[in-house]
């Protein structure tokens, strides 16, 4: 199912977690480093960017709700929602990229690009969260950040007049129930809420960990 609908964000609604810890420190460096070579790659094409971006995002949630799954079954201990909401947070992100594939319709070489940092990025997360969950978490809050501010400057962009203000894909009219004349700014306002959601999210499980070991 879908998150909460599409809405404008405000200018309070792009927040920031203020690094407190070393995990805090290394997650939100190695988010930074990692936008640096986005903004080098991509530049102002945002929906290229979208579709590399998703293709990262769409792993931390099957990582850590399959992680999550098997220490409660080792534990034998509820999980307390957690499971759920990062698989949900899972099958958005790909939704994500359903629809950004949809509008930029990548080339080949955009398409094994793909294919390379799942795999390298997946095998990366999954010993990350393994061994250090509470900053696994933090890392994907820092990325969602980055995601709002990134979908924030696309949306710029379509309303400055300087990306084509598309038909919205059809996958899309029909996953965020959006009216049949949506075009492409109702899905980036759709898909920002997204991201703006699942950064919260992840920040508030890092956060409960982190009280969890006081």
């Amino acid at each position: 199912m879908p998150f909460d609908g599409p809405h404008e964000l405000t200018p309070t609604e792009e927040t920031h977690h203020h690094t407190r810890t070393f995990g805090d420190k290394f997650a939100y460096g190695l988010v930074k480093f990692l936008r640096f070579f986005a903004d080098l790659c991509f530049q102002k094409r945002y929906g290229h960017r979208a579709v590399v971006l998703e293709t990262v995002a769409a792993v931390p949630g099957m990582v850590g709700g399959l992680l999550q799954h098997l220490k409660s079954l080792r534990l034998i201990r509820d999980d307390g929602g957690w499971i759920r909401e990062l698989l949900d947070e899972a099958e958005n992100e790909r939704m994500h990229l359903m629809t950004f594939i949809r509008v930029t319709q990548p080339n080949m070489f955009e398409r094994g690009l793909i294919m390379v940092t799942q795999a390298i990025f997946y095998n990366f997360y999954f010993f990350f969260y393994l061994f250090f969950p509470r900053t696994a978490h933090r890392f994907v809050g820092y990325l969602e950040e980055e995601a709002v501010l990134s979908y924030t400057h696309y949306l710029a962009e379509i309303d400055a007049g300087n990306l084509e203000n598309v038909p919205a894909p059809k996958i899309a009219i029909i996953y965020w129930n959006l009216p049949e004349g949506a075009r492409l700014r109702d899905v980036v306002i759709a898909v920002r809420a997204d991201e703006a959601k699942h950064r919260d999210t992840n920040h508030g499980f890092a956060s409960a960990m982190e009280e969890a070991w006081v």
